[in-house]
């Protein structure tokens, strides 16, 4: 790293103006995530005509931030109200929203906004060190590298539904048979479009997502209407306990640096990132079986890994050109009318950008902190929304943010349909993660796994042909054991504790 550069970059990043950018980025990032359907992407792309009067650092930086401002905003919906601001923000329903509805809001927003500032700053600190090296580590991922990365995701997402690992198997089924729906990208033959024209895209995963978990949690929170009129909703303290904290910690110092390295490989972002969190903090905790109940630390790990991933995207972005995430694609087309060209060079002929950017994250999380936590007290107050209004409310957030994707009507019945299948796995206890998880890296996990083979003139052994192929293998065998040897474990435990019981009896 050079100093000199460094200092100059900080220097530039406490301008008066670029503060404010910061501040309006983040605060910006922060609403729009919140809102289901308008994902960073959609933040950065409309805001991208405001950057056109700005110098191309000021420009960068605005949109960084609005970038992980999104990432802290993403969970507020679904800690409060089950409904994900996009794909990153799923595993923070897992247990953010049993804690808000077990009287934990306050504390469950509030570990989510330091989870996220601390999952940014390792990122910016791995950011500083680890550019150049973890670019270079990027390039060794192959077709079948980012094939067996994507199955590790979905094995081990599999593997958390324990008890019902079958019911997972056939959402991710699911999952991956709607991927598969749209234009064959390399043959171009149409694949179960029914003759519609507005399926040869593909079905858009965010509509999925709002289906499923918004519409699919009103339509169940009606049929239990009479129960929830006797209940009196808790909205608790707003902030969390110390022994949340301590829970928390080691998941979220865990999560950031590995949310960071899944954020440097192209394509992988936030949802796989979040993903990987959370199995991680499941299967390191002492208390598994609380997890999907209100388990803190299964909300603070992904908080963590997201919010670490949209900083680690910025390397292959910054460093080789490669967008790292849909965000970042954005991004790249808007530097490049900027005038900037990212890719090696940059760090040598304009490194006074690079690094105002890197310091402007800093003041961004810091920032964003503040700005979560002041709201916290605001956002609970959702919760004290009666049911009448409040559902109607959440209907419409997710017609508006559903038509907002293309503008198409044909999207409002999908939307239902996905609603009405939401409800149904509720109530025949199906896990809903696998099937949004499969659908995301579906059409990328397919596409990859085939290039990979045609590559190697049909062979299969492209996916032992390298140490980081044979480590993903390995980790997705384990996973998928891991409940097994988990419940092997604990009878062994447990047979050793009546033994002992016995001994001292006798």
């Amino acid at each position: 790293m050079d100093v000199s550069s460094f200092m100059e970059g900080l220097s530039i990043a406490l301008e008066p103006m670029n503060i404010m950018w910061i501040i309006i980025g983040g605060f910006l990032g922060t609403v729009v995530g919140m809102l289901p359907g308008l994902g960073p992407a959609t933040a950065v792309a409309v805001l991208i005509p405001i950057t056109f009067s700005m110098n191309p650092i000021s420009a960068i930086i605005l949109m960084a931030s609005i970038y992980y401002g999104a990432m802290y905003g993403g969970s507020r919906s679904s800690i409060l109200l089950n409904t994900p601001g996009d794909g990153s923000a799923i595993a923070a329903t897992f247990d953010g929203y049993p804690m808000a509805k077990n009287g934990q809001a306050g504390p469950a927003l509030a570990i989510s906004a330091v989870a996220s500032f601390i999952g940014g700053i390792i990122a910016v600190v791995g950011f500083i060190f680890l550019a150049v090296p973890l670019a270079d580590f990027a390039l060794k991922f192959g077709p079948a590298e980012y094939f067996l990365l994507m199955l590790l995701t979905l094995s081990a997402i599999i593997a958390l539904s324990i008890g019902k690992m079958v019911k997972g198997f056939l959402a991710m089924m699911i999952g991956l048979a709607l991927s598969t729906v749209g234009i064959d990208t390399q043959t171009g033959v149409y694949r179960f479009t029914m003759g519609i024209p507005h399926f040869s895209d593909g079905i858009d995963f965010l509509i999925v997502i709002i289906g499923v978990y918004a519409i699919g949690e009103v339509l169940y929170n009606f049929l239990n209407i009479d129960q929830q009129k006797k209940e009196k909703k808790k909205v608790g303290k707003v902030w969390f306990s110390k022994e949340q904290w301590k829970r928390s910690r080691m998941p979220i110092l865990r999560s950031g640096p590995i949310g960071f390295i899944v954020g440097v490989l192209p394509g992988a972002g936030g949802t796989i990132a979040s993903m990987i969190g959370y199995t991680t903090a499941k299967q390191t905790s002492k208390n598994p079986d609380e997890f999907g109940k209100g388990a803190v630390e299964g909300l603070a790990a992904p908080e963590s890994a997201n919010n670490a991933a949209s900083v680690g995207a910025m390397i292959p972005l910054l460093t080789m050109g490669i967008p790292g995430s849909g965000t970042t694609a954005v991004m790249l087309g808007a530097l490049i009318m900027l005038g900037l060209r990212p890719g090696p060079l940059l760090f040598e002929q304009q490194p006074d950008t690079v690094w105002a950017l890197v310091n402007s994250m800093f003041i961004g999380n810091i920032a964003l902190i503040i700005i979560n936590i002041l709201l916290v007290g605001l956002l609970v107050k959702i919760l004290d929304t009666p049911a009448k209004v409040l559902y109607p409310l959440i209907v419409m957030l997710a017609f508006i943010g559903t038509y907002t994707l293309s503008y198409s009507t044909v999207d409002f019945f999908l939307l239902l349909v996905f609603g009405l299948f939401g409800l149904m796995m509720k109530v025949m206890d199906f896990p809903i993660a696998p099937l949004v998880l499969a659908l995301i890296v579906g059409a990328d996990m397919e596409q990859n796994f085939r290039m990979a083979v045609l590559s190697s003139n049909g062979s299969l052994g492209i996916f032992f042909s390298s140490g980081v192929s044979i480590a993903l293998l390995v980790l997705t065998i384990l996973s998928l054991f891991y409940p097994l040897i988990l419940k092997l474990v604990k009878n062994k435990n447990n047979n050793k504790t009546q033994d002992d019981e016995v001994y001292k009896s006798s």
